[in-house]
């Protein structure tokens, strides 16, 4: 776990990014969750078709990956180059609600495999889909920072590919390397 000498190399490296977070309370309420609220213009099976299936989710999210969409099913999602993440989903609700662990099985992060909760709530609206996110039962600020500006960087590149847009290359994935199409 980061003490205050590494949440003070965090905030030098990531900056007024950081800083802006520390102030930003509807970022992480309470202090062990981050939530998320983005609009994605379609519908919300073709958002869930983007969490439900292994090539699409690769699109927006990870290199590799195993995936058994199905209560009690394990993931194991390789990132990037560094980071593997894995957990086990506890439900899969077509095409409202996912429910799954979260965890590192590899980098600089000590968050056990399977030691957090991700929540993903899609609305229906007139012009699309609220996705909500809620990530629980992080272990520290340091930890809800990385995961907040993780989310939003993977919720953002979801959003372009349900909406029919290719994201840029995903830089922790080896920037210029072309992604498949789902």
């Amino acid at each position: 776990m980061l003490g205050d000498a590494g949440l003070a190399t965090l905030r030098k490296e990531r900056g007024e990014a950081f800083r802006r977070a520390e102030r930003d309370e509807t970022m992480s309420t309470p202090t062990d969750t981050v939530t998320l609220e983005r609009h994605i213009t379609a519908r919300p099976e073709s958002v869930f078709a983007f969490l439900s299936d292994r090539e699409k989710w690769l699109s927006w999210m990870g290199t590799d990956g195993t995936f058994s969409f199905e209560p009690g099913g394990a993931y194991l999602v390789r990132v990037d180059a560094e980071h593997t993440a894995s957990g086990r989903f506890l439900a899969v609700d077509p095409p409202a609600r996912l429910v799954f662990t979260w965890g590192w099985e590899t980098g600089r992060m000590p968050l056990p495999p399977g030691s957090t909760t991700v929540q993903i709530t899609l609305e229906p609206g007139p012009e699309g889909t609220l996705l909500h996110l809620i990530h629980s039962g992080l272990p520290s600020e340091a930890a809800c920072f990385l995961h907040a500006e993780g989310w939003q960087h993977y919720v953002d590149r979801l959003a372009d590919r349900a909406e029919g847009t290719d994201p840029a290359p995903d830089a922790g994935q080896g920037a210029g390397r072309p992604r498949p199409a789902p």
